[in-house]
């Protein structure tokens, strides 16, 4: 009876666990604090496919000014571009937006419909000048499975556990006691 209570406690848990349900991986630097023309810039992604039209390919464009205390200005924006480099298709574009109303840290959400490289071309336009940079990531479906699932791949690991233990608690009171001689 208890190893049936724990069996549903752990796939309860599992199952409404909400940290689960929100990991979607962690973005990764593809550019870290290049400088280009007046900014220093660095590019974060997350670059999921997806099958439905919805913008899976995550970017993050940190952009400074390159002369150190100087203040970005308000009007330095960032577009995002990419491009497949394994097959011919079209190029995407977004423009970034502020994230919080930060300048520095700008996002843009593009649709990436198939697994491979794309080529990541960065513009970014202010009163300081214009940049350009480019790179490159590859694309990949976010397969992780759903929580409920876990919890069904863990039960046959319990299960054999519980059977184990009882198994292990039979043979020790099913065993003779030790002679006195």
């Amino acid at each position: 009876m208890m190893s049936r209570i724990a069996v549903a406690l752990v796939t309860v848990a599992v199952a409404s666990s909400q940290d689960l349900l929100a990991h979607d991986g962690p973005p990764f630097p593809i550019v870290s604090d290049l400088v280009a023309g007046p900014y220093r810039v660095s590019v974060w992604t997350d670059p999921d496919t997806t099958d439905d039209g919805t913008p899976g390919g995550q970017f993050w464009v940190r952009v400074e000014s390159a002369r150190e205390p100087e203040e970005l200005p308000d009007l330095t924006r960032a577009t995002v571009a990419i491009r497949p480099l394994d097959r011919e298709g079209p190029e995407v574009r977004a423009s970034a937006t502020p994230v919080r109303g930060d300048l520095t840290n700008q996002f843009a959400a593009l649709v990436m419909d198939h697994e491979g490289r794309f080529a990541v071309h960065v513009t970014i336009d202010g009163p300081l000048g214009d940049a350009a940079l480019d790179a490159e990531t590859s694309a990949t479906y976010d397969l992780r499975p759903p929580p409920y699932l876990i919890a069904v791949y863990l039960l046959p690991f319990l299960l054999v556990g519980v059977l184990w233990v009882r198994l292990i608690l039979r043979r020790r009171t099913a065993r003779p006691p030790p002679h006195a001689t």
